[in-house]
């Protein structure tokens, strides 16, 4: 009995991990495009670490269809053990500047080659690394007093804290040309986790601030960073001290500007100008995908053909192919599949002689004794009364 519990505990506990980390993977991988690209990074200093086990995550500008783009202060949140922050970033694809979420995981992917800076210079991560159970931070990129957290160490990174005239989206006019890096690309296929629940209310509280949008703040925002995820206190919050470049006020509203929301974060593929709104997953193409319908036998009625295949994509199995439309194809296909009035056997609607031949081929090269031709005869007038 006790085995039999221990079982079902075991069974109930992994349908909640992988119940979980489905969720979790549709929040990163679903995200939203837009018609104009992002404000440039503001410049801002970064808060001091509150202490050990924190990790920093720089802020980004995210989009809200009421009033455009809004600054999303950088903060310093409790990480996952052993897991890294991966930055969002917006990406050109397909005339759209689509929104690739942030994630953890145990190396860092791809966040566009965009120097937020504090470490994150465009590629991986200088700020610290794990080291066991302990993440241990780099003095030379972050800002950690040692009378709050011991794990320092010192290792020299070039890279630009203060970043100005820094472009915040990748490709398209004026975007960074960076592509991913064969490390970069390995982590892209690593199981990833998510944005905290803390990172999800910072993001929230952030939206509620007009201040931190940009037609207000024209790129330089009042709260730049915070000392902890939520807190957007007097003591907590650094302003900008300048914007990160000219700001050019949208020639469109919000809602002009939205455009189609992104059905997941893929992999970054430079050759394909339609990066940002393919999904990820194989590369293989189904049948689905290529707009191929499910088998309809000959006989079926046309209407079935029309109607087949749709639980396929909507944006190919939706429109029928020219091969199963009834009026531009109608004469490719047999009568009885074109005209579908009446239903009976194909052999019962043939008079054709050649379905029954009198003579049969073999016979004809060596023809049958004469008491055997009545067979064949019988076999015609059997036929005929069919």
């Amino acid at each position: 009995m006790n085995l039999h519990r221990s079982i079902v505990r075991w069974l109930l506990l992994t349908l909640l991990i992988t119940t979980f980390s489905a969720a979790s993977f549709g929040q990163i991988a679903v995200g939203i495009s837009v018609r104009i690209g992002p404000p440039a990074l503001p410049v801002y200093a970064q808060p001091i670490c509150p202490g050990p086990g924190y990790f920093w995550t720089p802020g980004y500008w995210a989009w809200n269809d009421d009033g455009g783009y809004y600054w999303v202060p950088g903060t310093w949140v409790v990480a996952p053990v052993g897991m890294l922050w991966t930055p969002g970033y917006w990406g050109w694809g397909g005339g759209f500047y689509a929104w690739h979420a942030g994630y953890w995981g145990p190396h860092i992917g791809f966040y566009g080659g965009i120097n937020y800076g504090f470490g994150y210079g465009g590629v991986g991560f200088g700020g610290g690394e794990w080291r066991g159970g302990a993440f241990y931070y780099n003095r030379s990129v972050t800002n950690v007093s040692v009378t709050n957290v011991t794990n320092v160490y010192n290792k020299t990174v070039i890279v630009n804290n203060t970043t100005v005239n820094n472009v915040s989206y990748n490709g398209g006019t004026g975007g960074l040309k960076a592509e991913p890096t064969p490390q970069e690309q390995a982590a892209e296929h690593e199981q990833h986790t998510a944005p905290l629940a803390a990172q999800t209310q910072h993001e929230t509280l952030a939206a509620q601030n007009r201040q931190n949008f940009a037609t207000e703040n024209h790129g330089r925002p009042a709260i730049a960073a915070t000392a902890k995820a939520g807190d957007f206190s007097s003591h907590s919050v650094v302003p900008a001290r300048a914007a990160g470049g000219e700001y050019h006020p949208p020639a469109m509203s919000p809602k002009q500007a939205r455009g189609p929301s992104v059905p997941g974060n893929r992999p970054f593929t430079p050759a394909n100008s339609n990066n940002a709104n393919r999904t990820t997953g194989s590369s293989t193409p189904t049948p689905q995908d290529k707009g191929f319908r499910p088998f309809t036998p000959p006989h079926a009625n046309n209407s079935q053909n029309k109607n087949a295949g749709t639980g396929n994509s909507p944006s190919k199995a939706t429109q029928p192919s020219p091969m199963y439309h009834d009026k531009g194809n109608a004469g490719t296909n047999p009568p009885y599949q074109s005209n579908n009035k009446t239903v009976p056997a194909p052999r019962q609607n043939s008079p054709k002689p050649e379905f029954h031949p009198a003579p049969p081929p073999p016979h004809k090269s060596s023809p049958p004794p004469p008491h055997k031709q009545s067979p064949p005869k019988e076999e015609q007038h059997k036929g005929k009364g069919r």
